[in-house]
């Protein structure tokens, strides 16, 4: 099912996990894996990750169509701009419809490890002209987009980066899932600037559980996103014991997700890199608790 569709017809939030496609037999074990324990938490959809450079065009393809057809979860493919040309994402358009999915992650994408973005001859430059070519010649498909609330690295400054994403809004996007973040005023905020220039469009939150110290310090700094000091210092503080650093990791982001929920957010899509023990105890604490109950979802 679209997941514009899904939205539009909730009752309560609605809850998704991200995946990347894995590069050994390792890797594929530890996907199906987590996929296996968290389907019991019927999510409302997951999403599968495009490697940098589009590295992983065919794979992310791969895993799509074993969750769709193996698990009967819905998945959304996430899609960029990056090495191809018009006609080569058409392509990968067509392939994906043939598969039956119905919902595409659109992105202009990170460029090959180490390598800086170059648009390739013949194709497209930004996300928002991809927004366009997928709404104007494949409306089948529910587009998703990525939206910063802490503002794009690359952009000039917040009041450009929300301008820039209320064009691709404008171009046919039907939901956005935000970058992650650890200070719920951050989303918000977000979410204020966005409707008050007219992105009526649902913001979903992206919540990452940490898990590793070291992990999420890298993660965080890729993403341009703030790790708040009191939460830097409590995980310095846990770093020589993985266990203590996970079992906090799961207790702030349950408070974070609560307060979210609480505060009308749509949903929840967790990265969950492919764990599930994280996830699976947030989310189960989240449907015990219902901190959404009485609250009018955004």
């Amino acid at each position: 099912m679209r997941i514009d569709t899904l939205l539009a017809e909730r009752e309560e939030p609605l809850f998704s996990f991200e995946f990347f496609p894995p590069k050994t037999e390792e890797g594929e074990r530890n996907l199906l894996a987590a996929v296996e324990a968290l389907k019991p938490l019927n999510p409302a959809f997951v999403s599968v990750t495009y490697g940098a450079g589009g590295s992983t065009r065919d794979k992310t393809l791969e895993v799509v169509d074993r969750i769709r057809s193996d698990y009967g979860l819905e998945a959304m493919a996430h899609f960029t701009c990056v090495a191809a040309t018009v006609d080569e994402l058409r392509a990968t358009l067509d392939s994906l419809s043939e598969l039956g999915v119905e919902n595409v992650l659109a992105l202009r994408g990170d460029p090959p490890e180490g390598g800086e973005w170059t648009a390739t001859d013949g194709g497209l430059s930004y996300s928002s002209e991809l927004v366009e070519l997928i709404a104007t010649e494949y409306p089948q498909f529910a587009i998703g987009a990525a939206c910063f609330p802490e503002t794009h690295i690359a952009a000039t400054n917040p009041e450009d980066d929300l301008r820039h994403l209320k064009e691709k809004v404008d171009k046919g996007v039907d939901v956005l899932v935000t970058q992650l973040f650890f200070e719920n005023s951050l989303y918000f905020d977000f979410v204020a600037r966005a409707r008050a220039i007219g992105i009526e469009t649902p913001i979903v939150p992206g919540v990452m559980p940490i898990t590793n110290v070291a992990q999420i310090n890298r993660i965080a700094q890729l993403c341009g996103s703030d790790l708040p000091a009191a939460l830097q210092s409590e995980l310095e503080a846990r770093a020589d014991n993985p266990e203590a650093v996970q079992e906090f990791g799961v207790a702030y982001a349950t408070l974070q997700c609560a307060e979210l929920l609480a505060g009308g957010a749509p949903g929840i899509h967790f990265y969950t890199l492919n764990r599930s023990p994280a996830t699976r105890a947030i989310l189960s604490a989240l449907r015990l608790h219902r901190p959404w109950q009485g609250v009018a979802i955004s």
